[in-house]
């Protein structure tokens, strides 16, 4: 997420085009999808403490890495080798957290995980587009690595030792990828992802250039949308168990869809807080209850529902950043708000979709 919040300054100073920078969220989101379930496969068997510390530590020495690569051809193979990290980290967090928590409460344990996403866009984001348009893109990206170094030491500290989950035969992997339902519930996640970074990948240039915001209004932007983000997410960890993940789903669906629909009105930094606002509450909070709703749905393969959903949130990170770049590369920014919404129209289509044959297959 860093990328997008420094997106015009490491344009700057790479001298490339906007629609080329975003690439960078495109191509890291690629090796995301295609990385998360081969590694879920791969390390199963691993002790989840060592596995998500040493994640965290490549994903904090490539990120100081990056900070020194000199042009755009240099940074681009490095960032997608530090997002293996992310990869193998994203997953087996929310597969650890489930093997601690309690049946009843494990809904809440999962969106809790995912609290982190919400607190990177509240503290990360902004700080990022600060220190981008202030000290520079490298500055932030080095910050992230130190951030994410000593995150690797509290996760040492703070996770139990001997925490491993099931490992998943082929035959487990065979029943996920044949179900129906199941595969339909991550391709609502691929296309809610697609829908928000067709446009949310290009935040900072939009307002920047589109709206005429300076560094200090953009970053104060990225804090109020990372803000409510926030607030969303803690109190869907508060509802999830008690209103289902289904409805939740659909509830945080169609406010991003409401956002989007209304983004024309968005002529100012004022009027563009209030657009943003639905959107941010479901931002996160989506993903979150996706995730909690794969897990609830067959607890035994919730590790590999968990690495698949996060696949297809990266490839739906990676369609949504390629379409938007090639509408701003052919027309400039207008089509970015219509496009995203077909994207979200779908999500939310689909959602309602299944969980209603999901109910009717529970009653059957």
């Amino acid at each position: 997420m860093v990328t997008a919040g420094v997106l015009n300054d490491l344009v700057r100073d790479l001298q490339v085009s906007v629609a080329l920078g975003g690439q960078l969220i495109s191509a890291a989101a690629v090796v995301m999808a295609l990385g998360s379930p081969l590694l879920a496969a791969l390390l199963s068997g691993w002790d989840r403490r060592r596995l998500l510390m040493l994640a965290l530590l490549w994903y904090a020495a490539l990120h100081l890495l990056s900070a020194l690569m000199p042009s755009y051809a240099a940074l681009l193979p490095l960032r997608c080798l530090c997002m293996l990290g992310a990869a193998a980290f994203t997953p087996q967090a929310a597969s650890a957290i489930s093997e601690l928590s309690a049946p009843a409460e494990r809904g809440r344990g999962i969106t809790f995980i995912f609290l982190g996403w919400s607190l990177a866009s509240v503290l990360g984001m902004p700080l990022a587009a600060y220190i981008g348009e202030t000290a520079g893109w490298r500055w932030a990206f080095a910050g992230v690595g130190l951030l994410a170094a000593g995150a690797a030491f509290g996760v040492w500290r703070a996770l139990p030792a001997g925490i491993r989950p099931t490992a998943l035969s082929r035959a487990d992997w065979r029943v996920v990828f044949t179900h129906p339902l199941l595969m339909l519930v991550v391709a609502v996640t691929a296309l809610s992802s697609a829908g928000q970074f067709t446009l949310f990948s290009y935040f900072a240039p939009y307002f920047s250039q589109v709206l005429g915001a300076s560094a200090a209004q953009i970053g104060g932007l990225f804090l109020w949308f990372g803000a409510i983000g926030l607030l969303g997410n803690v109190v869907l960890t508060r509802v999830i168990d008690r209103v289902g993940a289904a409805t939740a789903v659909a509830f945080t669906l169609g406010c991003m869809a409401l956002s989007l629909l209304a983004w024309p009105l968005a002529v100012g930094m004022s009027s563009a807080l209030i657009v943003i606002a639905p959107w941010a509450v479901g931002c996160f909070a989506s993903n979150s209850a996706q995730q909690a709703r794969l897990a609830l749905a067959a607890p035994a393969l919730a590790t590999a529902l968990i690495s698949l959903n996060s696949s297809a949130m990266y490839l739906g990170q990676f369609a949504g950043a390629a379409s938007g770049g090639a509408i701003i590369a052919a027309g400039g920014y207008g089509g970015l708000s219509w496009v995203a919404l077909a994207w979200m129209a779908a999500a939310l289509a689909a959602s309602l979709w299944v969980a209603k044959r999901m109910h009717t297959g529970a009653h059957a």
